[in-house]
């Protein structure tokens, strides 16, 4: 399974970014990917409530999901659209950062809305909330292509091992972890994070990230870390893309996952243990 994760630095543009994405699927398809997955919030990055409310679109006649799938439909290729940020159906105020799965022939085969809202006061100066403008989701999901069975995560997600556990549990041979992550955590927290939910879970884990400084039209322009990643069922790093955007193309042996799986079967040692008192 021949697959492309894509490292960008999105604008809060989304006519810009949709330009931008649909030249990298075609570079992905040149090479032979299979599967081809963008980052978090692909559509726009940016830190401004009002300039997204401007911009973002709902999912029914969004041009950048319909030009996502006309990629997918025109290149033969799954696209895993990282996540983009949409307009919410009333009387829910707030966006939604939606993971969608695309199949070879266009259709959405399913969607994912982020569960774990990025609320967090890294430093004084880097402080998110992002549960003011996005609605979390409830629902874990599973996305069942001909490929290979994937569990559909976002960015934060990647710190709640129980949510990949209940993935590889339902099925799973690959997790996704699109991302915007921090410059201030990602140092110290992404790798070893990616690589603890491959190891737990006997899954290849696919990190297409967004990378640099994020032009902005409004408001503060954003940095993320880069440092897109694929990890093996065995923990092992098989890409590092740094920090510069681009295409990079990794070939998955998934009997991986069985072997490992069968070495350390983890996923079936479970107990019920009280809490502490």
């Amino acid at each position: 399974m021949r697959v492309a994760v894509l490292q960008m630095t999105s604008s809060d543009d989304p006519v810009a970014n949709l330009a931008m994405v649909s030249d990298m699927l075609q570079q992905a398809a040149d090479q032979g990917a299979q599967m081809a997955l963008t980052p978090e919030v692909t559509n726009c990055l940016s830190n401004s409530r009002s300039h997204q409310n401007a911009v973002l679109q709902p999912e029914e006649g969004n041009d950048f999901l319909n030009g996502l799938q006309d990629s997918a439909r025109r290149l033969g290729l799954w696209v895993l659209a990282g996540s983009l940020g949409i307009k919410s159906n009333p009387p829910e105020p707030r966006f939604a950062n939606r993971s969608y799965m695309i199949s070879p022939t266009g259709e959405i085969t399913a969607r994912y809305d982020k569960i774990h809202m990025f609320d967090v006061q890294v430093t004084p100066e880097e402080t998110y909330r992002e549960s003011d403008g996005f609605a979390p989701g409830d629902q874990a999901v599973l996305a069942r292509t001909d490929l290979a069975a994937v569990g559909m995560t976002i960015c934060y997600d990647v710190r709640f091992g129980y949510l990949h556990r209940t993935l590889a549990k339902a099925g799973a041979q690959i997790l996704t972890v699109p991302a915007a992550f921090s410059p201030g955590t990602g140092p110290a927290h992404w790798q070893p994070l990616l690589q603890a939910r491959a190891i737990e879970t006997g899954c290849f884990v696919l990190a297409p990230a967004q990378t640099g400084t994020h032009p902005a039209q409004t408001g503060k322009s954003r940095r993320t870390y880069g440092h897109s990643m694929i990890i093996s069922p065995w923990g092992e790093v098989i890409l590092d893309a740094g920090t510069d955007p681009g295409v990079f193309i990794a070939d998955l042996d998934l009997t991986q996952v069985t072997e490992a799986r069968h070495k350390v079967p983890a996923l079936t040692h479970d107990r019920q243990f009280e809490a502490p008192r």
